[in-house]
């Protein structure tokens, strides 16, 4: 039976399993005795496991031309066509009936792992859980996706350290495809990153209901922290949790796993033999995570100096771990503030520090990561192949150094920067266009800029902590949200996967 299931093309076993998680909700807003929302939960889980039904039998003998394509179209139409079917429960009376396209971008903003709120005014406990099980849903996908598909095909930041072209499968990939489907594939993964996945969750959830959290807060952070969504069920987001640093502790830990892809892979049993002290992403992620803290630090201490209060020590002691949560928060794309953020202003003198909110966002955590933004892989990659360029130009006959393993640190300095350079470009490129397209269809400029960073970089909360600029997700027009959702999508899939889809002939041998 389960053999079977597994033949299904990949969109009739998603909009499944969408229409499964849809009793999660049902049964909460059945213990706080919303039945009425309960209800509508069933209602709709029962009705997309019909429709799944049906377009199963419809598609279940259909076989893709081009296996190594339809791993491709299968990964983008997941963001057209689950959110309109997760959006389903919001629309009915009793989970507040909001309007089609507003619940549709909220849940393609969670399933994207943005985690941006679009519904206007006070949601329902069950609706907030469903928000965060479709964002958690969305990072398990991701990570499924980015290993099974992205990764074989030298896309999503692989190709800066393999040097291949994107979107071209290796021969060793293209004598699997031809006797692999797509969908085997994918449950082969995800039942190697499920236990993991859900085990960290659960493992979190414990951690910071100890620390004093309500259980319903903690396991929406929990979900929120492990895809690196952001979603909150609470107005402040992190910043007003009961859990305090001991919770915002084991944040920051589960927060490491969005930095590089290593640690994950040293779990399923297929990380290698290289130390994770020498991982180059954990590496430059703890370089700018601290050195903006440190300056950070420094240019506020300035501005405490005349402080004789006696608990001004507890109270920097405060600022800083506020600075390196928040900093890291920001660099994985998942955006939770820490609850002493609040204080920075008012212990240092200074104004929030929006553009380095932003800047983080946009270089984003590590490769094959549920994290979002440029990613760490290029950002280290544009540096060494800098470093090398200034070697040559000091000392134009000595031989360029080479660290770490010989093999991939050629390939990061050969091909892999003129292919990160170039995804630079790309990615500066789809900034000005959507920029350019918000501001079209009638927002300001400093509008357009922050919520194109933020839906670009999969950064929900950039558009909160963005104090001076009035802008935000919801109360848009068709074409605001139109073009917000494509930008999502954009920063999820990432334009060199989109391109290979557009132009097959990369894909051929």
């Amino acid at each position: 039976m389960l053999r079977r299931l597994l033949e299904l093309p990949l969109l009739v076993i998603l909009i499944g399993l969408s229409g499964l998680a849809m009793f999660l909700p049902a049964a909460h807003a059945f213990t706080l005795r919303d039945h009425e929302l309960a209800r509508s939960f069933v209602y709709m889980a029962l009705l997309v496991l019909i429709f799944a039904g049906m377009l199963g039998l419809a598609r279940a003998n259909a076989q893709p031309r081009n296996v190594t394509r339809n791993h491709l179209i299968s990964l983008a139409l997941a963001y057209a066509i689950l959110p309109p079917i997760q959006a389903l429960p919001l629309i009915q009376r009793a989970a507040g009936g909001a309007e089609f396209g507003p619940a549709m971008l909220e849940m393609l903003s969670a399933f994207t792992t943005t985690g941006a709120p679009v519904l206007d005014g006070p949601l329902s406990p069950s609706v907030h859980l469903w928000r965060a099980v479709v964002g958690w849903l969305g990072g398990l996908f991701a990570l499924v996706m980015v290993f099974s598909v992205l990764a074989p095909l030298n896309l999503g930041g692989i190709e800066v350290e393999t040097g291949r072209i994107p979107g071209r499968a290796s021969h060793a990939m293209q004598q699997i495809t031809r006797i692999a489907d797509p969908s085997e594939r994918m449950a082969r993964f995800a039942t190697g990153i499920f236990p993991i996945y859900a085990g960290l969750t659960l493992g979190l959830w414990g951690l910071l209901v100890m620390a004093g959290e309500g259980g319903f807060v903690a396991l929406s952070h929990a979900m929120g922290v492990l895809s690196t969504s952001g979603i909150s069920p609470l107005p402040g987001g992190s910043a007003v949790v009961e859990g305090g640093w001991l919770a915002e502790v084991a944040m920051a830990v589960l927060l490491l796993l969005a930095l590089s892809r290593r640690p994950l892979l040293r779990l399923l049993g297929q990380g290698g033999t290289m130390p994770l002290l020498r991982d180059p992403e954990l590496g430059l992620a703890a370089v700018i995570v601290c050195g903006a803290a440190v300056v950070l630090f420094g240019l506020g201490l300035f501005g405490a100096l005349g402080d004789s209060a006696p608990d001004a020590l507890i109270e920097a002691l405060r600022v800083a771990w506020a600075l390196l949560f928040t900093f890291l928060s920001f660099l994985t794309s998942a955006g939770y503030v820490s609850g002493y953020w609040e204080g920075w202003s008012s212990w240092s003198g200074l104004g929030t520090p929006d553009l380095l909110l932003w800047a983080l966002a946009i270089i984003g955590g590590g490769v094959a990561t549920t994290a979002g933004g440029v990613k760490l892989m290029r950002v280290y990659a544009l540096l060494r192949f800098g470093e090398q360029e200034l070697d040559r130009v000091i000392h134009p006959s000595a031989v360029a150094r080479s660290r770490g393993s010989s093999g991939s640190a050629r390939a990061v300095l050969a091909q892999g920067a003129s292919m990160a350079w170039v995804f630079f470009m790309i990615f500066g490129l789809s900034i000005m266009a959507f920029v350019g397209a918000l501001t079209f269809v009638g927002l300001d400029f400093d509008q357009s800029l922050v919520l194109a960073l933020s839906a670009l970089t999969t950064t929900g909360p950039l558009v909160e902590q963005s104090g001076g600029i009035a802008a935000s997700y919801g109360g848009q027009g068709g074409a605001v949200q139109a073009t917000l959702a494509l930008a999502m999508v954009v920063g999820r899939l990432e334009a060199l996967a989109i391109l290979a889809i557009l132009l097959p002939e990369n894909l051929r041998r």
